[in-house]
């Protein structure tokens, strides 16, 4: 008696699916017709409910965005020009080769750390 292995339909359906065709898709132009005539229809609804600010509202608002800006940028520079004016401090300290140059060192960095 040959045992022979039976196949289970799910095996047979498997093969039978890599075997089959592929079935080519039809376009269907009239749904897509459809869907993009449904977005313009929705855009111009929406669009509709825009709401724009007056030009004084625009002017204001414009006038608080630039004094805001200058303001942060005067910070920024200020910060900016008294980190550069520590660091060349400290470079021009470095570069004296007497034995004060340690002490006066110390000296700044004490005075920089304890305020």
């Amino acid at each position: 008696m040959s045992e022979k292995k039976e196949k289970t339909t799910a095996e047979v359906t498997k093969k039978d699916k890599k075997e089959a065709p592929a079935k080519k898709k039809s376009v269907d132009f009239k749904a897509i017709g459809a869907k993009i005539k449904k977005f313009f229809k929705d855009f111009k609804g929406e669009w509709k409910k825009v709401t724009w600010p007056s030009g004084k509202t625009v002017l204001n608002h414009s006038l608080v965005v630039i004094v805001v800006v200058a303001v942060l940028g005067v910070i920024i520079f200020g910060i900016d020009t008294g980190l550069s004016s520590i660091i060349d401090g400290l470079v021009s300290l470095a570069n004296k080769q007497d034995a004060e140059t340690t002490t006066d060192v110390a000296q700044m960095i004490n005075l920089f750390f304890m305020k």
